[in-house]
């Protein structure tokens, strides 16, 4: 099965690229390969965690797939977890987690594992979705800088 993982330092908080993350609804405007996304349901549970179920629409070229997954929300412990339910693949599994660091950074991890139902379609998108999942984060960092401003370096003496 198809894989790809990565941990990035950003410079921004664990908690605004964990609501940058969660705004599932403005993908479309920056994520790699995202045609659509429509929230079908919102369930707000104990803790402050939050359920979203989600159609994703992803488009290349001539090719249009849209699946449907369960986003969760787990703010407290600042994860994700999204669980494929329909659509195009026969697996799929993603994961993010916002790791606290130093003043106003914090470590991104992605983590995405999939595998297509059909052959043609993994032939036809799989080399192209390793090769957006590189540049996913490069699109989350690039959107909070954008929302959240560019982090400043201090020269250090």
């Amino acid at each position: 099965m198809p894989q790809f993982a990565n941990k990035r330092r950003v410079q921004h908080s664990a908690a605004e690229m964990f609501d940058l993350v969660a705004d599932v609804e403005r993908y479309p405007e920056f994520v790699p390969l995202c045609g659509a996304l429509k929230v079908r349901q919102r369930t707000q549970k104990p803790d402050d965690i939050e359920i979203i179920v989600a159609d994703m629409t992803v488009s290349f070229k001539l090719v249009r797939e849209t699946f449907t997954s369960r986003v969760t929300l787990d703010r407290p412990h600042l994860k994700i977890l999204v669980e494929y339910l329909q659509g195009p693949f026969s697996s799929l599994q993603n994961r993010w987690t916002f790791e606290p660091k130093a003043d106003r950074a914090c470590d991104v991890g992605f983590f995405i594992a999939y595998e297509f139902k059909s052959r043609m379609l993994a032939m036809l998108m799989g080399s192209m979705f390793d090769t957006a999942f590189q540049r996913f984060a490069a699109a989350f960092e690039k959107r909070a800088d954008a929302i959240y401003g560019k982090p400043t370096t201090s020269a250090v003496s």
